[in-house]
C-alpha cells in the first residue's frame, strides 16, 4: 500500500525553493517568453506592443478581465514613468500588485486542536496536498491528525492511510461510513490526545453536483457541532491545469462553504499560471500554498513577488 501510492514522490529537495519555484514553472515561462517577445526591451507602449502583451496575457490563462486591468495598468504606470521606462518591468510590478492582495500565509491559532477542512474536485491533488501538508506542519514541530473524510472510495482512504504512515500520524478512517461522523470522530480523538491540527479529507465533487455540495455542506456543519469554532480553515484544493475553470470552482465552494483560502498545485505541468490573475481580479481567495513538483516538501506558502519572478522572468 505504501509504495502504491507514494513511491511517485521525490525525497525531500535541498535546492532553495525559489529555484525550484522557477525551474517548475519553467515550461509557462518559456512560452510566456516567447509570446511577449515583441515587447522585451521596448520602451515605447504602440498598438502593437499592447496587441502583443494581450495575447500573451490571454494565451497564459488570465482571462479577460485580468488582462484588461493589467493592460489599462500598464497604461497609467507608462504614463507616470516617462518615456525611458521599460514595459515589460512596468508589466512585472503590474502583475505584483495585482497577486500581492493573495498573498496572505495560513496561520495556525493556539486553538487546540486546529480544524482545516480541505474541498476540491477529483484529481486535482487534495489528498496529496494533505500528506504534504502534514509534513509541513511537522517541520514546524506540531502534531497532525488526518481524518479520512472520502468514505466513498476506498483508494482515497487508503492513500490518505499510507500518508499517514510515511509521516508517522495517525488517521481516522471507516469504510463506507457516513464522512460527517469521520470528522466528528477526528476532532473527538485529536482532542483526546492532544493534536494540534486536524487535516480534514472530504470527497471529490464537481461544482455543478448539487447533492455532493449539500453534502460537504454537512460535513462542515458536524466539525462545527463537534467544534463551534471550527473548521478554523476552509481550503480548496485547485488543479492550476485546469484554466479559467479554476475560477468555477472557486466561486462555486467558496458559496458553498465560505473559503478562507486556495491551494494550487501542478503548477510545474501544462498549467500556465495566469489563472491566479483572474482569481485576484474575478473572485480574490487568498492563496495559502502552492505546488510545483513530487518532491514531499514542494508545497510551500505563496509569495507575489517569488511567483511573478519565476512566471515571467
Amino acid at each position: 500500500m505504501f509504495d502504491l501510492f507514494t513511491r511517485k514522490l521525490r525525497p525531500e529537495d535541498a535546492r532553495p525553493w525559489s529555484e525550484r519555484l522557477k525551474d517548475g514553472l519553467a515550461r509557462s515561462r518559456e512560452k510566456i517568453a516567447a509570446a511577449l517577445g515583441g515587447a522585451l526591451g521596448r520602451n515605447t507602449l504602440d498598438d502593437a506592443t499592447v496587441e502583443t502583451i494581450e495575447s500573451a496575457l490571454i494565451g497564459a490563462d488570465c482571462g479577460v478581465d485580468a488582462t484588461e486591468w493589467l493592460i489599462a495598468d500598464l497604461r497609467a504606470r507608462k504614463k507616470r514613468a516617462g518615456p525611458e521606462a521599460d514595459v515589460y518591468t512596468l508589466l512585472r510590478a503590474g502583475l505584483t500588485d495585482l497577486l500581492r492582495p493573495l498573498e496572505a500565509p495560513l496561520v495556525v491559532t493556539d486553538t487546540r486542536p486546529f480544524v482545516i477542512m480541505l474541498a476540491g474536485v477529483n484529481g486535482a491533488g487534495k489528498t496529496t496536498s494533505i500528506g504534504k501538508l502534514a509534513r509541513y506542519f511537522q517541520a514546524q514541530g506540531r502534531s497532525v491528525l488526518l481524518a479520512a473524510g472520502d468514505t466513498f472510495r476506498a483508494a482515497a482512504r487508503e492513500q490518505l492511510a499510507a500518508w499517514g504512515e510515511r509521516n508517522d500520524v495517525a488517521v481516522i478512517a471507516q469504510q463506507g461510513g457516513d464522512p460527517a461522523a469521520v470528522m466528528f470522530d477526528a476532532i473527538a480523538a485529536a482532542k483526546a490526545r492532544g493534536i494540534d491540527i486536524v487535516l480534514a479529507d472530504t470527497a471529490g465533487r464537481l461544482p455543478t453536483q448539487l447533492n455532493l455540495m449539500d453534502e460537504i455542506r454537512k460535513v462542515q456543519r458536524v466539525i462545527r457541532k463537534a467544534d463551534p469554532t471550527a473548521p478554523h480553515e476552509t481550503l480548496l484544493v485547485l488543479d492550476a491545469g485546469t484554466g479559467q475553470n479554476a475560477l468555477a470552482q472557486v466561486r462555486a465552494f467558496d458559496t458553498a462553504l465560505t473559503l478562507t483560502g486556495l491551494v494550487v498545485t501542478k503548477l510545474d505541468g501544462t498549467a500556465k499560471g495566469g489563472v491566479v490573475a483572474a482569481i485576484a481580479r474575478q473572485h480574490p481567495v487568498p492563496i495559502r500554498f502552492i505546488g510545483v513538483g513530487e518532491a514531499i516538501d514542494d508545497l510551500k506558502p505563496f509569495v507575489a513577488s517569488d511567483f511573478v519572478d519565476a512566471l515571467v522572468g
